[in-house]
């Protein structure tokens, strides 16, 4: 209990005590103060000798005390119920960011426990509310995404239907566009289900030990048409890297490498460079994929990796995709208990990096 509690409820016992003995007296002793036949100057000696009386004395002081005991455990009880009600009320027992080993009728820890609480709650109808519209954002997108393949899939057929089937060159050409915004559709798809599965953690990783480098060669060879047709030169630094094996699941990291050097790609500068390099950290391999491409702004860093969450969405529809690709990479890397970073400057370039466990060389 704290002393500013605990020296104003003894103040307010003492006084109301001592007011009620007081009172009591006067009321007992009223006959005996009104039956005195002398007045003046002797009337107040009576007086003054009947009240400074042992008796009286001894039976103001049992009544000061026993008001005193009496008040104090209600003024006590009073509060420490109203409190515990206030406890109950605001559930403050069962919630793990508060934690009150006990419940004492403290005014002062009450106080501090409301504004922490308050302060939780806040933060958390904050989240809440962010949450919300993340949601009815994510919506939107996935239903603009879905949208577009949909619509364009269902205007090439409805022409067909409506005799361009006839022409030799535009059925061809309406069912060569139809097959294309099929796969997006499909691509779409595949990479929400994919997300969906990362983080309900339905998916279980394949971890294994492979050498980095080969992984890496593979995909730039894969890739290499698609950098040319960009007029992007693609580089690999394999110093740090070479005969360095790693710990992981090599299809989803593969996913990750071709999902950070695509987008460095489709976001490249003509005659720009993606540059993909290594760095020991230890026990961990530092990958990094740096360009010299658009950048990306401070505004739009921090929702980089959401899902659907596009930084020029113009440029973006041109070179196709999900929409999901950064948000996949981010799951992947997190599911790996690895980290995730980037650093941008616009116009200047971006630099994705993450991190991998070494495969322990085993003693022969």
């Amino acid at each position: 209990m704290s002393k500013k509690f605990r020296s104003s409820s003894y103040k307010f016992s003492l006084q109301t005590s001592l007011y009620i003995s007081l009172t009591s007296l006067v009321v007992f002793n009223l006959k005996t103060i009104f039956n005195t036949s002398c007045s003046g100057t002797c009337y107040i000696e009576r007086f003054f000798d009947s009240i400074l009386s042992v008796d009286f004395l001894l039976v103001w002081i049992s009544i000061f005390i026993i008001s005193f005991i009496i008040l104090q455990k209600r003024v006590q009880t009073m509060f420490l119920n109203r409190i515990k009600h206030i406890y109950e009320d605001l559930d403050f027992k069962s919630d793990s960011l508060i934690s009150t080993s006990s419940i004492v009728s403290n005014m002062d820890l009450l106080i501090e426990d409301l504004g922490e609480y308050v302060k939780i709650k806040k933060t958390e109808i904050e989240s809440l509310k962010k949450q919300d519209e993340y949601r009815k954002e994510f919506i939107g997108n996935v239903a603009h995404e879905l949208k577009t393949p949909l619509f364009s899939i269902q205007g090439y057929i409805s022409n067909l239907l409506d005799g361009a089937a006839s022409d030799k060159k535009l059925l061809e050409k309406y069912l060569n566009r139809a097959d294309k915004s099929v796969d997006r559709l499909a691509y779409i798809i595949k990479d929400l289900d994919l997300i969906s599965q990362i983080e309900s953690s339905i998916t279980k990783l394949d971890i294994s030990s492979f050498e980095i480098l080969d992984l890496i060669k593979e995909i730039l060879e894969e890739l290499e048409i698609s950098a040319s047709n960009h007029n992007i030169k693609l580089i690999l630094d394999s110093r740090n890297a070479e005969g360095v094996q790693v710990d992981a699941d090599r299809n989803r990291i593969q996913q990750v490498l071709i999902n950070l050097i695509l987008n460095s790609i489709n976001y490249g500068k003509p005659k720009g460079t993606t540059e993909i390099s290594f760095e020991s950290k230890g026990q961990k391999l530092l990958i990094r994929v740096t360009d010299n491409g658009l950048g990306i702004s401070e505004e739009n860093m921090p929702r980089l990796f959401e899902r659907f969450f596009r930084v020029n969405i113009s440029r973006s529809r041109d070179h196709g995709g999900s929409g999901l690709g950064l948000a996949i990479v981010k799951h992947i890397i997190e599911a790996h208990n690895e980290n995730i970073s980037v650093v941008s400057t616009l116009g200047i370039g971006s630099e994705f990096s993450f991190t991998l466990k070494k495969s322990k060389i085993p003693f022969n």
